[in-house]
């Protein structure tokens, strides 16, 4: 694949984004997009494609809807945006950890939701291996919505308008858990962060080139980061030991594998956005870059499965430090952040 194609999948008929403005849920609005995947230049080929679900605008309307609705959890309490926040990059800037039905409080921090296509396991242990079944682990999880998948079928179909939306989605208003998880899917899968400012220097965009702190920082991090967070998602998408103390009964990765090598081990997560997506660690214990570059520097801890390139640590001092978060700080993509079509209203 050459660097400069962008391929889209887009859609061959244009429908109407449907969704629910009011408490009653009357108006319609429409919307004049047509809804694509786009991916970047400087991207690879991603993992997931719309083969077997097919994009179109309704059945992304209706994936929002639900991603939006806490009536998918026990409580009408809480939904999948009430854990990941599109200011935060689909983060949880409000909550070290993920906070659920009967604020119950679970134990770990909520990732952020983007660029999903291209992972081949989801969750900090990779317990999860489509992103179209990814939610049912939200869904069901006692301390986050707290309910199950046909609760919420016998839900939707005696809520208007989803059978109205499903019709329009599926061609049929049966309600489904294939359907319902389809559509998010839509919703999810269409969630592509690839225009920041890193990325114009790298696809050579007339006006766009590193400052010399920003550039000494990319330097850097090529040297001292890379061999994890691989450009250009930023994760190689291994799961590591990274010198946190083990303090917690969660034992990572092994608690998928059985394996013994794997306790403690987390995925590595994409540094994209990461100026938004805070608090940091699978636990949320850093709130702060700058905990973050010390704990390399100084806070690693020995353990049996401690990642060799971290034996020992990262050492920085006070200048790398900074030009390292200046350049992650371009990693943050505004147009992500702020766009409108992602919006829960």
């Amino acid at each position: 694949m050459r660097n400069k194609i962008i391929i889209y999948a887009m859609l061959t008929i244009s429908m109407a984004i449907m969704y629910a403005c009011s408490k009653n849920e009357k108006a319609i609005a429409p919307e004049a997009t047509t809804i694509s995947f786009e991916i970047p230049a400087n991207f690879p080929v991603p993992t997931y494609n719309f083969d077997d679900n097919k994009l179109t605008n309704a059945g992304f309307a209706l994936g929002k809807k639900l991603f939006y609705d806490a009536r998918l959890s026990a409580d009408n309490s809480v939904s999948c945006g009430s854990c990941h926040q599109q200011f935060a990059a689909f983060a949880n800037l409000d909550h070290k950890v993920s906070h659920g039905v009967n604020n119950c409080q679970g134990k770990r921090n909520a990732p952020p939701l983007f660029n999903l296509a291209w992972q081949k396991a989801f969750f900090w242990d990779g317990g999860v291996k489509n992103i179209e079944t990814s939610p049912l682990n939200a869904i069901t999880d006692a301390c986050e919505m707290g309910t199950d998948i046909e609760r919420i079928i016998t839900s939707l179909k005696g809520t208007a308008p989803y059978p109205d939306l499903f019709k329009q989605a599926f061609g049929s208003d049966e309600i489904t858990s294939q359907k319902i998880l389809k559509s998010i899917a839509q919703f999810t899968a269409v969630l592509v962060s690839g225009n920041s400012k890193y990325d114009k220097v790298m696809r050579k965009e007339n006006g766009f080139n590193f400052s010399s702190v920003e550039l000494a920082g990319y330097n850097l991090f090529k040297e001292k980061c890379a061999s994890c967070h691989a450009e250009p998602l930023f994760t190689d998408f291994s799961y590591r030991s990274n010198g946190l103390d083990v303090v917690s009964a969660d034992e990572g990765r092994s608690t998928i594998t059985g394996v013994n090598t794997d306790f403690g081990t987390f995925r590595v997560p994409t540094l994209r956005n990461i100026e938004y997506t805070g608090p940091y660690m699978h636990d949320g214990r850093f709130y702060s870059l700058d905990e973050v570059l010390e704990h390399y520097n100084s806070g690693v801890k020995a353990a049996g499965n401690l990642d060799s390139r971290l034996k020992n640590g990262v050492p920085l001092n006070a200048s790398e430090k900074e030009q390292i978060k200046a350049f992650l700080k371009t990693l943050t993509d505004n147009e992500f952040l702020k766009n409108t079509l992602y919006n829960e209203s």
